[in-house]
């Protein structure tokens, strides 16, 4: 049985500043910079939301604006899908919240375009609630670690909640995603050079 607290110890060590490489500044950037964020990097919304969030500054704002005439701000991000779930998830946000980004899970994803893991990384980073947002990264790393053993998104979500902490949520999220990109990537893993080598049961199982 993989040993949690020693890999959760191990990631922190390394990642003590791990955070959000996302930028933004409020609930709204947040909301706006992880749907923008789907199957797309971090370092290409950030070159993107600038210019959205000068000319659309908030829910309101956002709210008066057409998916055809936000298009082109985030057309590098990929999928015109995005443009109007933003669009008309801010529109939802004015009329039924009162312009103000909600905080709830149920209220979350029933916003076009959020799914379970948008509305943790919002719940998390706007409003600093114990949160976990599987991703890609932590999907694969939290599973070759073995602090997950599980064959879905779901399925790891519950199992993480389970063996971290409460406490340690957010941050967790934050070190297994720096891990993914910096070390344990998708096609070639640095297991020459991963320190939680010793730990880690893929690398047990891999010999």
């Amino acid at each position: 049985m993989a040993d949690f607290d020693a890999i959760l110890q191990g990631l922190k060590a390394l990642y003590p500043d791990a955070g959000p490489e996302l930028n933004f500044t409020n609930p709204y950037e947040t909301l706006v910079a992880t749907i923008l964020s789907a199957q797309c990097t971090d370092k290409r919304v950030n070159m993107v939301t600038p210019a959205v969030f000068r000319d659309f500054p908030d829910p309101a704002a956002m709210a008066q604006t057409t998916p055809e005439i936000l298009f082109p701000y985030v057309k590098s991000c990929g999928f015109t899908s995005k443009a109007k779930n933003i669009v008309a998830a801010c529109k939802i946000i004015v009329e039924k919240h009162g312009g103000k980004i909600p905080s709830t899970m149920e209220e979350l994803t029933a916003l076009p375009g959020v799914g379970r893991k948008t509305a943790n990384v919002v719940l998390a980073n706007a409003f600093h609630v114990p949160a976990i947002a599987v991703d890609t990264h932590v999907f694969r790393v939290s599973n070759r670690l073995g602090l997950a053993n599980a064959k879905s998104v779901e399925e790891t979500e519950k199992q993480l909640m389970q063996n971290i902490p409460r406490e340690d949520w957010r941050d967790a999220h934050h070190w297994l995603i720096f891990h993914g990109r910096r070390v344990c990537h998708s096609q070639r893993p640095d297991c020459a050079n991963c320190t939680l080598r010793p730990l880690c049961k893929k690398a047990q199982q891999d010999g």
